[in-house]
């Protein structure tokens, strides 16, 4: 089993600038990719950024392409989401997530894990 906890989540004023961090424990040599997902009220859980565990590539959704940066730490088995210039419509739930297998994580059908979630509010 892997054990994903979340932090950093908060209120922000529209162009405003977060850090999510996700520290994973556990059978995390099954992990391979790792990333982040978000559930705003109503809405179905998307995509929002990956990272292979090895060879550090990474995708994101078109949504927050150029706004947020998915980085990690392989020491402290952790992955970040910087967030810059945040807006109303990235208010939601995020949730850490891991993968075992190598494919992109891209919907939430691919993931094997899951944190508890922070929650994350734009608003002025």
């Amino acid at each position: 089993q892997v054990q994903l906890v979340e932090s950093g989540g908060g209120l922000v004023q529209p162009g405003g600038s977060l850090r999510l961090s996700c520290a994973s424990s556990g059978s995390i040599s099954s992990i391979n990719v790792m990333g982040w997902y978000r559930q705003a009220p109503g809405k179905e859980r998307e995509f929002v950024s990956g990272i292979k565990w090895g060879a550090g590539s990474t995708n994101y959704a078109d949504s927050v392409k150029g706004r947020f940066t998915i980085s990690r730490d392989n020491a402290k088995n952790t992955v970040y989401l910087q967030m810059n210039t945040l807006k109303p419509e990235d208010t939601a739930v995020y949730y850490c997530a891991a993968k075992r297998t190598l494919g992109r994580m891209t919907t939430a059908s691919d993931v094997d894990y899951w944190g508890q979630g922070t929650q994350v509010t734009v608003s002025s």
